[in-house]
């Protein structure tokens, strides 16, 4: 369904020179999986999911979404996916409705089944209530839920959730990761960025650790324990960023 090799994204400043958001990463995602980019501010996750989303093209590497090439074909890649975080523009002129009857017209749905599609998704996350609101008028979650349902509406086949419930209440995050789950259930490939360590051990199927642009490791969950010999994700974590941290230190000292 994913399938990354040797991304790489790098930017020229001018005043300090270039600068490796990402450094070669390379994973795959399949259908009813949830994979999980784990790592703090800065690792690359967002860069990387950027460009699986064809709204930054990479310096070099492939990245091909259900068969179509990021740089390639973009405008197909952008049809085959769902992207939801907490900074997705919300237009506070519409009302929900609105909002996502427009983005269905732009992903070129058929009226009638975008209708019916709406219904349903306005059903499922108990928006009707909500239909003729405008956006400025709304709480943060419900603004969630018309992300999300915008991600959705034409029920594509991955679904790109980055950071999605920083900043949320924990019962409009409860309602996001519920969603997520859902969402594998029905085959969907799902990935999923978070530094959030509940999150990820509650839903991410596979998961690669993240910092300074590189992927530190790769696998399951009690794969990686197994191989660091601990148990406990957060510790696991904290360990990898900290051994990647002195090792960059060590690196800038030689230089």
């Amino acid at each position: 369904m994913i399938h990354v090799r040797q991304l790489t994204k790098t930017y020229k400043e001018i005043q300090s020179g270039p600068f490796t958001a990402l450094d070669g990463i390379s994973f795959d995602a399949m259908p009813g999986q949830i994979y999980g980019l784990l790592g703090p501010n800065g690792a690359g996750k967002t860069t990387a999911l950027r460009i699986l989303s064809t709204v930054l093209k990479p310096t070099s590497g492939t990245a091909i979404v259900n068969g179509f090439d990021v740089n390639l074909a973009p405008e197909q890649v952008r049809r085959q996916i769902g992207f939801v975080s907490t900074n997705t523009a919300i237009y506070d002129r519409m009302t929900a409705w609105e909002m996502i009857y427009y983005f269905g017209q732009l992903y070129g749905m058929e009226l009638d089944k975008l209708r019916k599609r709406m219904e349903l998704l306005f059903e499922r996350f108990q928006m009707n209530e909500i239909r003729n609101v405008l956006c400025s008028k709304m709480s943060t979650g419900m603004k969630q839920k018309v992300s999300i349902v915008r991600a959705m509406v034409h029920n594509p086949p991955v679904l790109i959730f980055d950071e999605a419930t920083s900043g949320l209440d924990i019962l409009v995050a409860r309602e996001v990761l519920n969603t997520v789950e859902q969402l594998c259930d029905q085959g969907k490939c799902v990935i999923f960025s978070s530094h959030i360590m509940s999150e990820v051990k509650r839903l991410c199927d596979r998961i690669a650790v993240m910092n300074r642009g590189h992927i530190l490791a790769e696998g399951t969950i009690e794969e990686l324990a197994q191989e660091h010999q601990e148990q406990d994700l957060e510790e696991l974590f904290y360990q990898m960023i900290s051994k990647s941290e002195q090792q960059h230190e060590a690196v800038l000292q030689k230089a």
